[in-house]
């Protein structure tokens, strides 16, 4: 079985021009089509439909820019703390909630953020509204939008590093974009999930 990259025969990295992905993706799709294969045996019906599905998979994920990086580390034997599935099985079969590593530079925002949700949660079940609060709550929600906008920036940069250091064949140098890059997907992560409270809060 092709990884995604191969299927496009592409290196594996993370800049690619996604237009001229889609212009492959669509020949190739042509090539697989089952019309094509309709008087043929279904051995060759059944191989042309495995060979669609992976190739609609390998484009919806190297389409997509963080969908690409988490493709990309996961073939370098990473499993993102969102994604890991041991972390939500222990979760779901303790009924507790999956543990997420709290960046360090976001600590004192979360743990202010924490309290503010938990005033919001007490206030409604109270069946009041708490203008002065639902302000601090949309404040905050911008600031971590804002973060998540930067997290983008900074991953840009370091598909850069990588790509760089795969063509120089640093293993050094990709190590480092690589571990960078873990860091930044957890954060992504533990940003959207903040959001997802806040949103939930202020409904």
């Amino acid at each position: 079985m092709s990884n995604y990259f191969e299927v496009f025969v592409l290196p594996a990295k993370l800049q690619i021009d996604t237009a001229a992905l889609e212009k492959q993706f669509y020949t190739l799709s042509r090539k697989l089509h089952p019309d094509r294969f309709a008087s043929r045996p279904v051995v060759e019906q059944e191989a042309a439909l495995a060979e669609s599905s992976q190739l609609n998979d390998a484009y919806r994920t190297l389409k997509d820019p963080v969908l690409r990086t988490q493709y990309l580390l996961k073939l370098q034997g990473v499993e993102l703390e969102e994604q890991s599935k041991a972390a939500t099985d222990a979760a779901r079969a303790t009924g507790g909630q999956k543990k997420q590593i709290v960046p360090p530079e976001l600590l004192e925002e979360v743990f202010e953020l924490n309290m503010q949700l938990q005033e919001m949660r007490a206030a409604k079940q109270m069946g009041e509204d708490e203008p002065e609060l639902r302000r601090d709550l949309m404040t905050a929600k911008d600031s971590f939008d804002a973060k998540m906008v930067e997290t983008q920036a900074e991953l840009e940069g370091l598909w850069a590093r990588w790509d760089e250091a795969l063509d120089a064949d640093d293993e050094a140098g990709k190590a480092a974009a690589r571990d960078a890059m873990v860091t930044l997907l957890n954060k992504r992560s533990y940003l959207r999930n903040l959001v997802r409270d806040v949103n939930e809060a202020l409904e």
